[in-house]
């Protein structure tokens, strides 16, 4: 049966989150993860059966193939983490099939996208009962671009999420999406930085101004309506992963697919 959370902790979160409010529309001048529970559906996600720890240790592979694989162009060992109709969102990927991901990338890789990934952590809730899992890999993108001929980086911290499935020959991921939390830009040279004006900047959300005005500048179309630390797409990215866990399918094309 899926695990629900323990009469006690949940009676003193309900309690808690009775006095949380949802986040207001100008929480952008306070901008944080909202405090109240996120997740108060509680899944195996520490310790557990034999089983359960070995299909978390299975799921947390598959997270760590995008920074392994993809960061060293190992695109064939990238790609079997994926299911056949998998989904892969990025800041300029709206939602593209496995298949056309890994090309756009090996194209964009060519033409100097110099992109990679450092780890932080990687966790699992996992539904054994049902074959569906969610990974959660802390981590952070760090590129580099040269704009205006100065080198420089966009760090970009995130929650990399991947929505997995057990089949026959092992779990693979079905869908993924990122909870972009916070950036920065550091300077190659420790003192130069390209200047962003604020109106270019402006154009995203918190948690990817920085990498998407950069993004941009290369000749990304750039989406502007991906989940970071408490937007409408935060909520929505939670309420899909629970949705997942259970059993139900998800569709995270929020504002409709790409043309």
């Amino acid at each position: 049966m899926d695990q629900q959370v323990q009469p006690q902790a949940s009676s003193r979160l309900a309690n808690l989150s009775a006095h949380l409010k949802a986040p207001s529309s100008d929480m952008s001048e306070s901008y944080n993860i909202p405090p109240q529970e996120t997740a108060p559906r509680k899944f195996n996600h520490l310790n557990g059966s034999t089983d359960e720890i070995l299909a978390r240790f299975c799921v947390s592979e598959l997270c760590l193939a995008w920074p392994v694989y993809r960061d060293a162009s190992e695109w064939r060992n990238y790609r079997e983490s994926f299911a056949d109709d998998a989904v892969v969102f990025t800041t300029w990927a709206g939602g593209m099939q496995i298949d056309d991901f890994v090309d756009t990338s090996i194209r964009g890789r060519a033409n100097g996208d110099f992109i990679m990934h450092r780890v932080n952590g990687v966790l699992v809730d996992l539904n054994l009962e049902r074959g569906r899992a969610i990974g959660k890999m802390k981590a952070t993108i760090t590129q580099r671009f040269t704009l205006d001929g100065i080198q420089c980086d966009v760090d970009c911290d995130n929650r990399f999420i991947f929505f997995c499935q057990k089949y026959p020959d092992g779990w693979k991921i079905r869908w993924h999406k990122l909870f972009y939390e916070k950036d920065k830009l550091i300077p190659v040279d420790g003192k130069t930085v390209p200047h962003f004006p604020q109106e270019e900047l402006d154009k995203y959300p918190e948690g990817y101004k920085y990498l998407g005005a950069a993004q941009a500048k290369l000749g990304h179309q750039v989406l502007t309506d991906l989940p970071n630390g408490n937007n409408e797409g935060f909520f929505k990215m939670y309420e899909a992963m629970e949705d997942w866990l259970m059993g139900k399918e998800v569709d995270l094309f929020w504002e409709g697919k790409p043309q």
